[in-house]
This record gives structure tokens, sequence and C-alpha cells, in this order.
């Protein structure tokens, strides 16, 4: 993967699984359909994990950028 900016690397992992790590602690795990230069994201068959296991299926869903610390390809 050839990215000279963040937002290439993000633009690479679209339509393709992610974990997404929020300010608060939670991780939520989906297929990364869209993002801005926000870095707001779209994700479908989302799910929230804790401790590694799924807590609860979120569906589409839908996370604001400035909440986001971590985003990391699974792939």
């Amino acid at each position: 993967m050839d990215s000279s900016r963040p937002i290439d690397a993000l633009n690479n992992a679209k339509n393709k699984k992610v974990i997404i790590e929020l300010k608060n602690g939670r991780q939520y795990v989906g297929i990364l359909r869209a993002l801005d230069m926000h870095i707001n994201c779209v994700l479908e068959n989302a799910e929230e994990r804790v401790d590694g296991e799924v807590k609860r299926k979120m569906g589409i869903m839908f996370l604001r950028g400035d909440m986001i610390t971590m985003v990391m390809p699974t792939d």
C-alpha cells in the first residue's frame, strides 16, 4: 500500500474490514463504506466489541471523526 498521506491510507481501506476506536475507549469493527476529509466514517455490518468479544451488532453506523482515535485495517 503506497500512501503518502494518512487520508490515502484510509481511502485504500474503503470496502475493507476495519477496527475503529473512539476517545471513550469503545471499539467498532465493520466494513468501511465511506469517509470524508474530517474522518467521519460510515461502517456497514458494524459490531461493538468489548475485550475482543462482540457486545452488540449495530448494522450501519456513522462515526464522527472528532471522536475517533484509531482506524486500523484488519486485512
